[in-house]
């Protein structure tokens, strides 16, 4: 494969629409003032804050990273989301597929759409039942996996550099950790909220008897 010249893309760059360019530069003084807030943030003002935040912000800087790399392949970090579910599951229901990405359906949709639209996906409804549609990849679609896995998987080894290999397995374990205790809290939630509902419910039963002639 011919190797790109740094010559002709020190030319296409320097041959850049002056808004192209000043497009290219707002963007970078954008992130680098983000990242050096959120580093400021934690190294020096809240060094200490709460997990929830930190988990946010790491979570947002691994997404940013990822989108980075997906974008020089023309594809949007929503449709990676989609894309790589229908990798592990091809031929979920939109619903499905919904329940999956953690997004509302009409966000499914219109993903879906575009993803279409592009040849990436097909929708189809299957013999038996008309009312659900499925979501099929198409050769293109399945194409792009062997282009975007090795990015995700490049920006996670950048993610850990430096890390201690017993550092990063005592990071999984705990927030491993995090997801069941949280897991255990929802479920515990929803017990006590079915129990206010069926005591509320109960006493509206027994007020109705009550007040009968």
């Amino acid at each position: 494969m011919p190797t790109r010249s740094p010559a002709r893309s020190s030319k296409r760059i320097r041959n850049a629409s002056p808004a192209a360019s000043a497009t290219r530069r707002k963007i970078k003084h954008g992130r680098d003032a983000d990242t050096e807030r959120l580093l400021r943030h934690w190294r020096d003002a809240v060094p200490n804050d709460r997990m929830a935040h930190l988990v946010k912000d790491a979570t947002r800087a691994l997404v940013r990273a990822l989108q980075m790399r997906l974008a020089e392949h023309d594809v949007s970090f929503g449709h990676w989301t989609f894309l790589r579910i229908l990798w592990e599951s091809d031929g979920l229901t939109q619903r499905e597929l919904s329940r999956e990405a953690g997004v509302m359906e009409p966000t499914t949709f219109a993903a879906l759409k575009a993803m279409e639209a592009r040849g990436y996906v097909v929708r189809r409804q299957l013999a038996g039942n008309r009312r659900k549609v499925h979501i099929f990849l198409t050769a293109q679609g399945r194409a792009l996996k062997r282009r975007l896995v090795p990015l995700a998987e490049d920006v996670n080894r950048i993610a850990v550099r430096g890390v201690a290999a017993a550092d990063i397995v005592a990071t999984r374990r705990t927030l491993l950790a995090v997801l069941v205790n949280l897991a255990r809290d929802e479920l515990q939630s929803l017990g006590r909220i079915l129990d206010l509902a069926d005591k509320a419910s109960r006493a509206g039963r027994t007020k109705v008897k009550a007040q009968r002639p």
